[in-house]
């Protein structure tokens, strides 16, 4: 009888993260460094490298390209870093958002606490990023807000994409970053007023009813016109395909339309916020 065939135990399941930081231990190590003698080459911490190596920080670009001189490992980190997934960039509870933010036919966006990720401009985004809680390192603001940045492109497409925002006026009164990056983020959404397909309503103050007290919600119209919805709340999101409660978030966003300032009027309101 032939000997039963040993299962190998179950791998638990491994981020790209912790795939390239395993990549560069094993570059190190075949170069003959500590961790503690590679670290100041690349003028960063032990501490911060071994983080990598262990995939709980990711690896940036620019530092993939300082261990790749170092180590002599011919591009192979600045390629992994550079052909990372959307999926690891984000968090995996937030890419399927993230494809249908890229695909869709319609967005109707309302936001009730920050700018909307498509509106904001590099500096504002490293103020919300900065503001997160626990902390995150310089590396990981600036993976997060390169791929928030990135994701704009949607807003200039060839073919543009009909996207309307209602923003409460309480976003616009936040001095995230400072008095000129508060400013400049201002500008940028007064140009961003005037993109084609691009709508902007600003909810004023003292609402008397509210048809949205829940929190910020998206709603999407895909290519093959199925109508989606996505919330996020303080540790995670939801895609939501039910015809029900998409259909209860659409009325609300109607709702929200009517109490809104028209686009012409939310213009002034900018104009006036910027004293021009």
């Amino acid at each position: 009888m032939a000997p039963r065939k040993r299962q190998q135990p179950k791998k638990p399941n491994r981020t790209v993260f912790q795939l390239i930081g395993a990549q560069l231990a094993l570059f190190r190590v075949a170069k003959g460094y500590t961790q503690a003698e590679l670290a100041p080459l690349v003028i960063i911490s032990e501490s911060k490298l071994a983080s990598i190596e262990q995939g709980r920080r990711p690896l940036t670009l620019t530092l993939a390209q300082e261990l790749d001189r170092a180590l002599e490992t011919k591009g192979a980190l600045e390629v992994a870093v550079n052909y990372t997934p959307d999926i690891d960039v984000y968090p995996t509870w937030a890419a399927e958002y993230m494809d249908h933010e890229r695909d869709a036919l319609a967005i109707s966006s309302y936001e009730n606490q920050v700018l909307p990720g498509l509106l904001q401009t590099r500096e504002y985004a490293w103020a919300v990023f900065r503001s997160r809680v626990p902390i995150l390192s310089e590396e990981e603001i600036e993976v997060q807000v390169s791929g928030r940045i990135e994701r704009q492109a949607v807003l200039h497409r060839k073919e543009p994409v009909s996207v309307s925002f209602v923003i409460s006026e309480a976003v616009l009164h936040d001095r995230l970053g400072g008095e000129q990056v508060y400013r400049d983020q201002l500008r940028h959404l007064r140009e961003c007023s005037n993109l084609p397909g691009v709508t902007i309503q600003i909810l004023p103050l003292a609402q008397q009813s509210h048809p949205a007290l829940d929190g910020s919600f998206v709603l999407f119209e895909t290519r093959q016109h199925e109508h989606l919805a996505y919330a996020e709340t303080q540790r995670g999101s939801l895609v939501i395909y039910d015809p029900d409660e998409v259909s209860i978030l659409a009325m609300r966003y109607a709702m929200l339309r009517t109490q809104a300032l028209n686009p012409y009027d939310t213009q002034g309101l900018l104009d006036r916020l910027l004293g021009e």
